[in-house]
C-alpha cells in the first residue's frame, strides 16, 4: 500500500521509513494544536519523570562516549582511514571546519552565549557559592564551556565516526541503521533498521524544530529592540514562514552552493562580530579571564562530567546539563550524518582531534567574549542583564549589546547570524532527512527536501504555540532517550568493526562471527568502494 502511494506522488523514498517518520510528524502537529495544554503537560510530566529517574544515564552516557572516542584516537585504530587507504579529504581544513561548525550549534551559542554565564553569575547552581562573586564568575564560565565544549561535539562525532567508517570503508548506505550491520547483519537493512532510522528522523525533525523554536524567539526580540516589532506568538509564526522558505530554496541548491556558501559566510559574520564586541568591550580582562577559565574547565571536568546532584535536591541539572543533552542528542543523527559527508579520508585520529577540539576552542573564544564582557556589565550594574535574562532569555544579547558604542548596528549584525545560523541548521537537516529516508540507488528529489523543510517550520511554530520556552524543554528531553540509546550501540558496532578490520576482516566475516580468532595482527587492508553515498566536490 505504501508503495503504490509513493509512486502516485511521485517520490522516491524508503516507504516504511519516510511515510512512517512523516505519519508521526503530521500526528503530533494535529493534537497539539487543538490539545496544545494537555500535549505540554504530558510532556512535562515525562520530562519530570527522565529527569528523576534516567538524569544519571544522560550524564553517564555522554561522558563515557567522550573517553571512547579519545581513548579510540590515541589506540592503534587512529591511523584508520574514512575511506580507502589512499584516499584524502574532500575538503580543506578550514572549510571543513566551517560548515561542521555552522551546522553544529552556532544557533545555540547566539542563543545562550549570554544568557548562560549570566544567568549562574546571578544564580550560583553550586552550594555556598555567593551571587555575583569571583567564584560565582569563574564557575559560570566553567559550566557554560562544559554545556558547550567536548561534550557537547562527542554527542556529534560518534555517529559522525561511525556513519564515516562504515559508509566509506565498508560501502554500507549512510543512514544510522547501517550502523548495526555488525550487530543485526541483513535485518539492519528491513522492518529493524527502518525503526532505527525513524527514530532518527523524528529525533532530526523535533531536534532542529527545538533550535528554529529558541532562534525564532531570539529573532523576535532583535527585531523588536530595532524597529519595535511586536513580540506575539503570530509574528514568530510569521518569522518561522519566511526562514523556512530561505532554507527551503537554500537545500533545493545543495551542498556546495547553498549550504558550504551560507556556512563561510556565517562564521565571517560571527568573526566580525566577536571582533567589534573585544575591541570596544573590557579587552585585556577577556584575554585574562579566557586563559583563567581554559584552566578552570580542564580542572573541574573530571568532577563535572559525572556529577550527578546526588547530594541535593533541586531542579537545576534538569533545566540545563539534561536539556543540553538531550537537545544535542536529537540532532546527532543529522549532524553526524553532514560531518561525516564532509569528512571522507581524514583518519580517525585527525577526526576525532578536529571535531572535538577544534570546535571547543572557537567555543571558548565565544564565550570568552560575549560570557566575560556579560559578566562585567551585570557586575557593573550598566545593564540588568541578569534581569532581563530570568524574564526572557531570548533577549539576552541584544540587551547586552546596549552597554557598547554602535548598538543598534551591532544587534542588527546579530539579527541576520541568527537567520543564516537558522537556515543553515534548518537545510542541512533536510537534506540528511531525505537521505535517510531514501535508498542510495534513489535520486534526491528537490520536493522531498523541501517537505522536510517545511516539516521542521511547521514543528517549531507547533511547539512555539504550545508553550514557548518550556515546551521546546520538556519535548527535547524526553525525546532525546531513545538515541542516546542508540549512541551506546553505534559505539560498541563500531569498535567492533575497527577490531576486525585491523586484523584484516571483512564486515561480513564480522557478521558470520568470524572476525575473532586470535591471529597475529596485521595492517588493514586497503578497500576500494564501487559506490560513495553522496560524493562531494573537491575544493
Amino acid at each position: 500500500m505504501l508503495e503504490r502511494l509513493q509512486r502516485r506522488l511521485g517520490l522516491q523514498t524508503i516507504p516504511g521509513v519516510f511515510f512512517t517518520s512523516a505519519g508521526i510528524a503530521i500526528l503530533f502537529v494535529v493534537l497539539a494544536i487543538p490539545f496544545d495544554e494537555e500535549v505540554a503537560t504530558r510532556f512535562g510530566d515525562l520530562t519530570g519523570w527522565v529527569a528523576r529517574n534516567l538524569g544519571w544515564f544522560y550524564i553517564l552516557s555522554v561522558s563515557s562516549l567522550l573517553i571512547f572516542l579519545l581513548a579510540l584516537a590515541l589506540s592503534r585504530y587512529g591511523h584508520i582511514r574514512l575511506g580507502a587507504d589512499d584516499s584524502r579529504p574532500d575538503y580543506s581544513n578550514l572549510t571543513w571546519f566551517t560548515m561542521l561548525f555552522a551546522a553544529g550549534i552556532g544557533t545555540i551559542l547566539m542563543f545562550w552565549g549570554v544568557a548562560e554565564p549570566v544567568s549562574h553569575f546571578a544564580s550560583p547552581p553550586f552550594d555556598g557559592v555567593e551571587a555575583r562573586s569571583e567564584q560565582a564568575a569563574s564557575d559560570a564560565m566553567t559550566l557554560a564551556l562544559y554545556h558547550f565544549g567536548l561534550h557537547t561535539w562527542t554527542i556529534f562525532a560518534m555517529p559522525g565516526l561511525a556513519i564515516g567508517y562504515f559508509a566509506y570503508r565498508h560501502n554500507l548506505p549512510m543512514r544510522i541503521s547501517s550502523l548495526f550491520y555488525p550487530i543485526l547483519g541483513e535485518k539492519a537493512f528491513g522492518p529493524w533498521g527502518w525503526a532505527v532510522d525513524v527514530i532518527a528522523v523524528l529525533g532530526t525533525l523535533f531536534g532542529v524544530a527545538t533550535s528554529l523554536g529558541l532562534g525564532t524567539l531570539q529573532l523576535n526580540s532583535g527585531l523588536n529592540y530595532l524597529f519595535g516589532v511586536p513580540v506575539s506568538g503570530l509574528v514568530q509564526v510569521l518569522l518561522i514562514m519566511v526562514i523556512a522558505g530561505i532554507a527551503a530554496t537554500s537545500v533545493a541548491l545543495g551542498l556546495d552552493k547553498g549550504v558550504r556558501r551560507l556556512s563561510q559566510l556565517n562564521i565571517v559574520l560571527a568573526i566580525v562580530l566577536i571582533g567589534f564586541v573585544a575591541i570596544v568591550g573590557p579587552t585585556v580582562f577577556i584575554a585574562e579571564g579566557m586563559v583563567q577559565s581554559v584552566g578552570d574547565y580542564l580542572h573541574a571536568l573530571p568532577w563535572l562530567a559525572f556529577w550527578t546532584e546526588t547530594f541535593r535536591e533541586s531542579d537545576w541539572q534538569r533545566q540545563w546539563t539534561l536539556f543540553y543533552w538531550a537537545w544535542t542528542i536529537s540532532w546527532a543523527p543529522y549532524v553526524g550524518i553532514f560531518i561525516a559527508r564532509i569528512s571522507r579520508g581524514r583518519t580517525i585520529r585527525e577526526f576525532v582531534a578536529g571535531v572535538l577540539f577544534a570546535p571547543t576552542a572557537f567555543t571558548l573564544v565565544w564565550f570568552g567574549v560575549f560570557g566575560l564582557s556579560a559578566i562585567q556589565v551585570e557586575a557593573g550594574g550598566e545593564v540588568a542583564l541578569a534581569q532581563q535574562v530570568q524574564q526572557d532569555p531570548s533577549v539576552a544579547i541584544f540587551a547586552f549589546l546596549e552597554a557598547f558604542p554602535l548598538a543598534q548596528l551591532a544587534s542588527a549584525l546579530s539579527v541576520v547570524i541568527i537567520v543564516i545560523f537558522f537556515t543553515t541548521s534548518s537545510d542541512s537537516a533536510s537534506l540528511v532527512i531525505d537521505l535517510l529516508t531514501r535508498r542510495e540507488d534513489q535520486p534526491s528529489l528537490i520536493p522531498q527536501r523541501i517537505f522536510w523543510a517545511a516539516a521542521q517550520g511547521v514543528i517549531a511554530a507547533t511547539l512555539l504555540l504550545a508553550g514557548g520556552l518550556d515546551a521546546l524543554q520538556n519535548v527535547i528531553t524526553s525525546l532525546g532517550l531513545p538515541f542516546c540509546i542508540l549512541l551506546i550501540f553505534m559505539a560498541v558496532a563500531l569498535y567492533r568493526a575497527l577490531h576486525a578490520d585491523y586484523r584484516g576482516y571483512t564486515i561480513d566475516d564480522l557478521v558470520k562471527g568470524q572476525a575473532y580468532p586470535e591471529v597475529e595482527a596485521i595492517p588493514p587492508q586497503s578497500k576500494e568502494t564501487d559506490y560513495v553515498p553522496e560524493a562531494v566536490d573537491r575544493d
